[in-house]
């Protein structure tokens, strides 16, 4: 089941379900903690201080379906692993914990953007699957849905069949990532919203 929407209940927030946007494993995460909608801001400071790891920036864009218009005041819900390739959860962490410490919400501005500052994701230790970046969207009266993890495309994990596989959600979100002169990865997402989302309307 999709969530419909996130409802604020003072600081917490619950959710309201419907089959929407086809199964979605780990959406209902997007829900637990999460802040009233119009306190949050843009740019996502993802890792806490002394976090371990190589500083990561990645800039956005999210638009409409015509691929031109910006998309505003869309929450992007963001969680991603750590340096191990493991979602660790904070010392009493109450909500979020299967999805570890590394999560927070970005609300895109008037120019549909928005920036993620955190570190590297590493791959799950003993898999073969890229390392990644999960990203739920929610728009405003439109469901919740999932689209396609951000891979990297100089993870030697990301295989040619790995990548001719994509479902497309959201758009091509393999990227590029370029260490920058103070050694931080930057790139750029490009989000397209309802993009081979099922029954999205």
């Amino acid at each position: 089941m999709c969530l419909l929407a996130c409802v604020p209940e003072g600081p917490v927030a619950s959710r309201v379900t419907e089959p929407i946007g086809g199964p979605c494993d780990g959406c209902e995460e997007l829900c637990a903690g999460m802040p009233l909608r119009d306190s949050i801001a843009s740019v996502l400071w993802l890792t806490p201080p002394g976090e371990p790891g190589e500083a990561m920036l990645m800039e956005g864009t999210v638009l409409m379906a015509d691929e031109r218009t910006p998309a505003a005041d869309v929450v992007l819900y963001i969680h991603h692993t750590n340096t191990e390739g493991l979602y660790i959860p904070a010392p009493g962490q109450q909500h979020g914990r299967r999805h570890g410490r590394l999560r927070g919400w970005a609300r895109t501005g008037a120019d549909g953007r928005f920036s993620l500052h955190s570190i590297r994701p590493a791959p799950y230790p003993g898999e073969n699957a890229p390392a990644h970046i999960h990203i739920f969207v929610e728009e405003p009266g439109k469901n919740v849905y999932y689209i396609d993890e951000v891979r990297f495309l100089d993870d030697p994990l990301l295989t040619a069949p790995l990548r001719a596989s994509r479902e497309g959600r959201g758009g091509d979100l393999d990227i590029h990532l370029l260490r920058d002169e103070q050694g931080t990865w930057r790139g750029h997402l490009r989000i397209v919203l309802g993009r081979n989302i099922p029954h999205y309307r």
